[in-house]
């Protein structure tokens, strides 16, 4: 049965990350499958490889490749299905030297090999369009989609003011490479039931985990913090290692819904308030607090203005407090 996989999103990005700060680049290999039936396909001409060689030159390929001014996560999915799974990401990356970002499409297909999941196939590609490349724009699939889009209920937008809260788990590269995979896949998994049932609890929805990340929305601003609060001492009273901290991040607006995902500015700035924060932070912009002015039972401390990545100017956010 195909299931999304947090424990391949974990891999995957142990990789990127790998690639992004280009340290330690012989770990590489050992993110690859040992078998012959190991492939490697790049996006020049030519590249296209298999077994060990592949094993062999990893590190020295994305060695030469210049060092990324940007590398950021835009998609991130994963998948498994018995003894195979598989990843798909988007990243935005402009190299040293280079005045554009590129985005760069990768699939990475895994094998258990043992206790552990292994690269067994790695396709990437850069988004050239096909009129460039064969002469037509090749629109078979997408009118299909806009056909869909059109006729079928299930593809129809819909706006309306929410509350969306990210929660993000502080350290978890290191955490999951401590742990393993396996474990570090059941404690994410335990994480996320608990998550899930303080926001339901607080009539928000969990709409998705992003690795070991969640996205979800709330119809008040008021469930939104108060979910946080309960978020936020749910993990303070864990009482067993491992220990880990989360730092949540809420904004408020209109979003977009499509095919039960949400969409917007709304959501991609309450992205950027989550990274700000640090473990332990629930941190919130002026508007979500602007929302229960007058409210009892909630506290903030004002912050110094901060920017946030890919979003204009400085943005006044708030801490709430919900350790008092």
């Amino acid at each position: 049965m195909i299931r999304s996989s947090p424990e391949l999103l974990a891999v995957s990005r142990r990789w990127y990350e790998i690639l992004r700060t280009k340290k330690n680049t012989e770990e590489l290999r050992n993110f690859l499958s040992k078998a012959e039936e190991l492939r490697f396909v790049g996006t020049g001409e030519g590249e296209y490889w298999s077994g060990q060689a592949v094993r062999d030159g990893v590190s020295g390929f994305f060695s030469e490749i210049p060092a990324p001014v940007v590398f950021e996560e835009i998609e991130a999915e994963a998948f498994e299905n018995g003894e195979t799974g598989w990843s798909s990401f988007v990243h935005k990356i402009q190299f040293v030297g280079f005045d554009e970002a590129v985005f760069y499409r990768t699939v990475l297909i895994f094998v258990l090999e043992g206790a552990a999941w292994k690269i067994i196939n790695r396709h990437a590609s850069v988004p050239t369009p096909n009129i460039e490349l064969v002469g037509k724009e090749q629109l078979a699939i997408q009118k299909l989609i806009d056909a869909a889009r059109d006729e079928g209920p299930e593809l129809t937008q819909t706006e309306g003011l929410a509350s969306v809260l990210f929660t993000d788990v502080e350290g978890s590269t290191a955490l999951a490479e401590a742990l393993g995979d396996q474990r570090w896949s059941v404690l994410i998994e335990n994480h996320f039931r608990v998550l899930s049932a303080i926001i339901e609890k607080h009539h928000g929805q969990f709409v998705k985990s992003l690795g070991d990340g969640t996205l979800s929305v709330f119809p008040s601003a008021k469930e939104a913090l108060a979910a946080a609060v309960k978020i936020q001492k749910a993990i303070a009273s864990v009482s067993e290692e491992p220990f880990f901290g989360i730092r949540i991040g809420i904004h408020t607006g209109d979003v977009v819904q499509s095919r039960g995902d949400f969409f917007g500015t709304v959501v991609n700035k309450a992205s950027r308030i989550t990274t700000a924060g640090v473990a332990g932070e629930i941190l919130v912009s002026d508007v979500t607090r602007a929302m229960v002015a007058g409210q009892t039972g909630f506290s903030f401390s004002g912050l110094e203005p901060r920017l946030l990545k890919g979003l204009r100017g400085h943005h006044v956010l708030y801490r709430l407090q919900w350790n008092n």
